[in-house]
């Protein structure tokens, strides 16, 4: 499979939602048969990196993608550092509510690509509707691992995953660093 070079929004008549693959039940029934129903009803935005050839049916595989909503947090989960910045309402900030590669791209440095492409299109977001940081909550040991390598700090547990974020000020760091 081969891939397209830009992440674009999910459109389930031009993806192939079924046949994708990434080892994670839970994401894949997400990406299968609930990501375009979110979109729909306004509570996410899933984008993805589909593949450039299409496939016999006319649909383009998904190589990798991830699911972005707004949330807010508590400021009692924040370290005490940053939480005594902020007011005593709930602080905005972005969900990457899920991010997955499927089987065929894994080890290759797509779940790394996946990642600062959302973290990049959070970013630009940022510029229009503010949000503190981003939040993930971690599928098991092996995501919190995955973000942990990238930056993002423990935050709490939540609902029985460990929640990470990083603070939109760190990606200011990055992303203004790089023009």
């Amino acid at each position: 499979m081969s891939f397209d070079n830009r992440f674009v929004e999910l459109d389930k008549t031009h993806h192939d939602r079924a046949a994708f693959e990434c080892g994670e039940n839970e994401l894949n029934v997400f990406i299968r048969t609930q990501a375009a129903r979110h979109m729909e009803i306004g509570i996410s935005k899933t984008m993805l990196l589909p593949a450039s050839v299409p496939l016999s049916n006319g649909k383009c595989s998904i190589c990798a993608f991830y699911t972005i909503a707004p949330s807010s947090i508590r400021r009692e989960t924040l370290p005490a550092s940053l939480a005594k910045k902020l007011p005593l309402y709930p602080v905005p900030v972005f969900l990457l509510a899920q991010m997955a590669v499927h089987t065929e791209y894994q080890g290759k440095g797509f779940g790394k690509v996946t990642l600062i492409k959302a973290l990049e299109y959070l970013w630009n977001m940022n510029a229009y509707m503010r949000a503190f940081a981003v939040i993930v909550d971690c599928l098991n040991e092996a995501a919190e691992q995955f973000y942990k390598k990238y930056g993002f700090e423990f935050l709490c547990h939540h609902n029985g995953r460990t929640r990470m974020f990083i603070s939109m000020r760190t990606l200011e760091l990055l992303f203004l660093s790089k023009k």
